[in-house]
């Protein structure tokens, strides 16, 4: 037996989500698909989190046990050669049988991209928000960006539909910035995250960069421990898992890219 560790990217457009769920198409299921043909045994799948129907990743972190023989330098080739064209396996290494790609994660970092333009782009929409508000002001949004960073209770910043009881996490980043004109990213990068915690995140600072909160009510939203005083949700096309660490965060990790 063997277990191996794979760093998977997909389009998430067109899945109901990472997790598997019977009569729908989701990225677990198409990878066990996939490695079930190509080893010739069941296999299953785990990963390093639950992205929902319509979230991308260019880091997802899986991990799956095999008798398969196949040599680790061949698995790369064979893997993108079957996999549908909306998803690719960006690397391939074999890892202890203890590892597990959830448990073991020690933080996650995530981007959300915002269109702010007149005339959006057509060929980047499916990894895009548009944003249909008055023009974001970077340099707002930064300044509420920076008092989410530490450890919180971020219940304001979570699904009211979570059945999670502690919401206490700590962001290490909360980062704002253009890529170019008239595009707006967030990143954060934490050792947990609430369901929609990004996605609020995300829609609290444009609603600051707005005007129509002002930098500071973000303290106020996250003292007040209330989903009703936090942003709103923003839709799941924007979001990207990018990344997965497997050591204590620093702050050199991932530097926007």
């Amino acid at each position: 037996m063997r277990k191996l560790k794979m760093i998977v990217a997909y389009d998430g457009t067109d899945f109901s989500g990472f997790q598997r769920q019977p009569d729908r198409r989701t990225v677990q299921g198409a990878l066990e698909e996939v490695l079930s043909r190509i080893t010739r045994e069941p296999v299953q799948v785990t990963g390093a989190g639950r992205t929902d129907a319509g979230v991308h990743a260019w880091g997802q972190v899986i991990h799956f046990d095999t008798t398969s023989r196949i040599p680790l330098s061949r698995w790369l080739r064979v893997m993108n050669v079957a996999l549908p064209r909306d998803m690719a396996v960006r690397r391939v290494e074999e890892v202890p049988l203890s590892f597990h790609a959830r448990k073991d994660a020690c933080w996650k970092r995530y981007r959300y991209t915002l269109d702010n333009r007149p005339v959006p782009d057509v060929f980047t929409r499916r990894f895009r928000t548009r944003w249909k508000g008055p023009p974001l002001k970077v340099d707002r949004m930064r300044q509420a960006a920076h008092m989410l960073i530490g450890t919180h209770d971020f219940t304001s910043f979570s699904s009211a539909k979570s059945p999670v009881v502690n919401r206490v996490r700590t962001l290490y980043r909360c980062q704002v910035w253009q890529p170019e004109k008239g595009v707006v990213a967030v990143e954060v990068a934490g050792n947990g995250f609430l369901y929609n915690m990004v996605r609020i995140i995300a829609g609290t600072l444009s609603e600051v960069g707005a005007g129509m909160l002002e930098p500071n009510a973000v303290r106020e939203i996250l003292d007040a421990r209330n989903r009703a005083r936090g942003g709103k949700t923003l839709s799941p096309e924007g979001l990207t898992m990018m990344e997965v660490g497997y050591n204590p965060w620093e702050e050199t990790e991932g530097e926007h890219r």
